[in-house]
């Protein structure tokens, strides 16, 4: 193990499996502790994570090539503070909606028993959803 720049490397190290992953057979354990060190710092120390949703690929249209990428998995990165309220507001919307949801299917479901129990609020007056359930 050796300490270089402040990041520390050994063969169980994320970036080292990775980059040895990718590199030809030959060039494998060509690299020192030290040279590895470096090339952990000037690559950012990224970790060569797998993602459960990894779809790569490319697309050609007329005379270009694109390329996509779809990655997804769970976020181990620390949040910053506008991610954050980001999260909560989006959370709240969702909770939100939900309940919103959950309520309107409540509500039809009352009418549809008070419906059926032939039970009229409005004399004269209906919306309609029993005659279209029972024709349904």
């Amino acid at each position: 193990m050796q300490l270089f720049g402040e990041v520390t490397v050994s063969e169980q190290d994320a970036f080292v499996k990775g980059l040895k992953e990718r590199l030809p057979d030959d060039l494998r354990d060509s690299f020192s502790n030290e040279q590895l060190s470096a090339l952990k710092v000037a690559f950012g120390a990224r970790q060569w994570g797998r993602h459960p949703v990894d779809l790569r690929g490319t697309l050609k249209l007329w005379r270009w090539r694109y390329y996509f990428v779809l990655l997804a998995g769970r976020n181990q990165r620390d949040l910053s503070r506008a991610q954050q309220e980001l999260s909560l507001t989006a959370k709240a919307l969702g909770v939100s909606v939900f309940l919103m949801i959950s309520l309107l299917v409540g509500l039809l479901f009352l009418y549809l028993i008070k419906s059926a129990l032939g039970i009229n609020l409005f004399s004269g007056y209906s919306l309609g959803l029993w005659d279209w359930f029972k024709s349904g």
